[in-house]
């Protein structure tokens, strides 16, 4: 009886961890939803909600370490319940980045709402679309152990990078017919990466579902668009300390 209730109890924080799991990446995407809407918007008050939300994020990520901790201690996991654990901890923190990217775009709006609208910008929300719905994808995945859709998700970042190497052509072609587009033109190049690298940390976490199920790393190369470009843009850091204004 007692060994019944000790691996019902190892059952319910398992799921704890998971549901932990599910209610960050559920944040995380109505982060990046909002954040791309006050692109589009051109919203400073609802760029600021994003940056005042991160906060609780950064909580949920903590709570995730906590029970990591709690049941490495109490349980000491082996096999598949062992993956599980340490795969939680790894994809929390890359929705604890994914979010920060967010934050990072909302911060990039605010200071775009300051310049005159610029053409371009219609690719943000494509861009935010697809990151969003890869995310979703994901998440299901992990909720599920899919690793087919896990896997369709890793596959989907090089159409990603894509759009964002089309993008940065536009934007260096708009660039060069008029230096007054410059300012607005580097904004949105900064708040396209931060987009393109929630997609990175998006199938990080396909890669760890590919691993928490069969037992072994993704081997694959994975697949990149056009990153010819990415080294100019890419001092701005998902963690908040990048020079977003």
């Amino acid at each position: 009886m007692a060994n019944e209730h000790t691996v019902k109890s190892f059952e319910e924080e398992l799921k704890r961890l998971t549901n932990l799991i599910a209610r960050m990446g559920g944040m995380v995407e109505t982060q990046i939803a909002t954040a791309i809407q006050s692109v589009v918007k051109r919203d400073a008050d609802l760029a600021a909600t994003v940056v005042q939300a991160d906060v609780r994020v950064d909580e949920l990520e903590r709570e995730i370490d906590d029970q990591v901790l709690r049941v490495m201690a109490l349980r000491q996991p082996v096999a598949s319940d062992l993956r599980l654990v340490l795969g939680a901890l790894r994809i929390g923190a890359d929705l604890e980045r994914a979010a920060d990217y967010a934050k990072n775009v909302a911060k990039r709006a605010g200071v775009l709402a300051q310049v005159p609208p610029l053409r371009p910008v219609h690719s943000i929300p494509r861009m935010g679309a697809m990151v969003r719905e890869m995310l979703k994808d994901v998440l299901d995945a992990f909720a599920a152990g899919d690793v087919v859709k896990a896997v369709s998700v890793w596959n989907r970042d090089e159409e990603l990078d894509e759009m964002y190497a089309s993008l940065f052509r536009e934007l260096l072609t708009y660039m060069m017919e008029d230096p007054r587009n410059i300012s607005g033109s580097t904004h949105l190049l900064f708040i396209a990466k931060n987009i393109e690298r929630i997609g990175d940390h998006t199938t990080n976490i396909a890669e760890t579902i590919h691993f928490l199920v069969k037992g072994v790393p993704l081997r694959d190369i994975r697949p990149k668009g056009d990153v010819s470009s990415f080294a100019i843009v890419g001092s701005e850091r998902g963690d908040g300390t990048g020079s977003a204004a």
